[in-house]
Parts: structure tokens; sequence; C-alpha cells
């Protein structure tokens, strides 16, 4: 295997090259946790934030990177899971399942997602996020969430293909 060679590195990022192919890869962390979270009345929780790549507003699951805050070094990928749940959504579970784990853009990135499904849920607080945080919480019946996505698209907001991903992997049927 060719040697790995740093081509760039900043607080978040960095930039790499292994043979001909560079890549980015996160100093602290290389996985993410994406969050199916279904309220017992048939309600999927999802968030809107700003992302500045895009330059514009995305809807997402809820999701976090795992081990990339020094007080989380170490923590299960559950553990990662519960808590990012309720820090963006207010929501906590009595039940989190590991779905399904996958590059996150193989080309691009050795970052790994795992995604979980959350049941049993409780609303905690209001969510939003930590600081820096400008995180706002959609509960949307899963009945109406097709036509809710393409409207928010209509807006010019972006969808996270995460949310189909995750519903597709707990055969979880919406219209």
């Amino acid at each position: 295997m060719p040697d790995l060679t740093t081509l760039f590195a900043s607080r978040w990022l960095i930039l790499q090259q292994r043979g001909h192919w560079e890549f980015v890869r996160r100093p602290h962390a290389n996985a993410a946790v994406g969050i199916l979270a279904i309220t017992e009345d048939q309600k999927i929780i999802l968030i809107e934030q700003f992302r500045i790549p895009v330059q514009c507003s995305v809807i997402e699951i809820p999701a976090g990177l795992v081990g990339d805050e020094p007080e989380f070094a170490g923590e299960s990928l559950a553990t990662t899971a519960a808590r990012e749940l309720e820090e963006e959504t207010g929501f906590t579970a009595t039940t989190i399942s590991l779905l399904l784990s996958s590059p996150t853009s193989a080309g691009m990135t050795s970052e790994i997602t795992h995604l979980f499904l959350a049941t049993g849920l409780r609303q905690e607080n209001a969510g939003g996020g930590v600081a820096g945080e400008s995180i706002i919480v959609h509960q949307i019946p899963l009945s109406e969430l097709r036509q809710w996505l393409a409207y928010q698209q209509n807006l010019g907001k972006q969808v996270d293909f995460k949310i189909h991903a995750a519903l597709a992997a707990a055969n979880v049927c919406f219209s």
C-alpha cells in the first residue's frame, strides 16, 4: 500500500494523499452517527440547519460525529447517537438500535456513518443543539413526509439522503 502523505491540516479537516488519490478525514473522528427517530404516533423527528458548504438550509435526521470532542473520546456509537438525539431534538429514547454502517462518501472521506433507529421517544426539552448550532426541530407525520420534503425543496432547501436510507433500512413505509 502506498505511503500516506498529509497535504493540509486544519482544526477540523485533514487533506491526505495515498498514491494518486486525495481524500479528507477528520483529525478527531472517523465515524458519524445518524438517528432515525420515530414517535409512537408515527411522526419522524427531523432537523434543519444552515450548512455552509452548500449555502442553504438542509433537512436531515439528527446526527453527529463520534469522539470529536475530548469529553466524548471513547464513547460508544449508541451512546453518541443517544446524546446527539437529545442535544439536537430534545428527545430521549428507550431503545437505540443499529440499522446499518456505510462509508459516508467513499471517494472523498474515510468517515463511516452508522445509522440508528430510536424508539420509545420522550421529549425532555426543546433541543436546538449546543453552542454554535442553530437547529430547528420538525415533527412530521410519516403519512405527510413525501409532500413535506417536496415542499421544503421547493423553498430552496436541500434534503439529506440519509433520511431515505434510514427509512429504507428500518423498513418504514411513508407517503
